[in-house]
């Protein structure tokens, strides 16, 4: 399913194998582990990532993924009943939790290919998460370990840390292809 999409629509998908379960568990570690969490998934896939979030949320809490190719998002809806997925543009997180009745997240776990995406673009979703999130909440993507030295990287972790008043980057995910570390953030600015 991954690589019908990266033949599909190669400007869309940033990578070229799905996350690994070690990197999945890795992003869905930030979810609270006790009561009723609301989890966003931006950029859910073919639902690697989506595997480390049902586990870690079991029965708890709800789950909406957000997947902008039509049939990743078809596939989603027939392989993980738990998420409530929706095929939109993670540009309009604000509206899709508003028309939900969502005020809040206690967790955004991105998949998002974030170099692929415009500098204008990526300070839009990410304002979209900060606003979404509980002050106690946190939000989490990830970076290939090649790229980090990348203009287009240090950009991005320049915004982070514009967005938000915590960034931490967490150890090397080496089981993983390629290699990638994980950006924890909190406290929205």
């Amino acid at each position: 399913m991954f690589l019908q999409a990266v033949l599909r629509r190669p400007s869309l998908i940033g990578g070229v194998w799905p996350s690994s379960p070690a990197l999945a568990a890795r992003l869905a570690s930030v979810i609270p582990g006790s009561g009723d969490p609301v989890v966003v998934e931006l950029g859910a896939g073919s639902g690697a990532v989506s595997d480390g979030i049902t586990a870690r949320l079991g029965a708890r809490g709800r789950y909406l993924g957000v997947e902008l190719d039509e049939e990743l998002a078809g596939h989603l809806r027939e392989n993980y009943p738990r998420m409530e997925v929706l095929n939109a543009n993670a540009t309009e997180l604000g509206k899709l939790l508003a028309d939900r009745g969502i005020d809040a997240v206690d967790a955004v776990v991105s998949g998002l290919p974030w170099a692929l995406i415009g500098v204008d673009g990526q300070r839009e979703i990410l304002g979209h998460v900060a606003e979404a999130l509980h002050p106690h909440g946190v939000f989490t993507t990830f970076a290939y370990v090649h790229a980090l030295g990348m203009d287009n990287a240090r950009r991005f972790r320049r915004l982070l840390e514009a967005t938000f008043d915590e960034v931490l980057l967490t150890r090397v995910v080496w089981a993983n292809l390629p290699p990638a570390i994980t950006y924890v953030c909190r406290r929205p600015r």
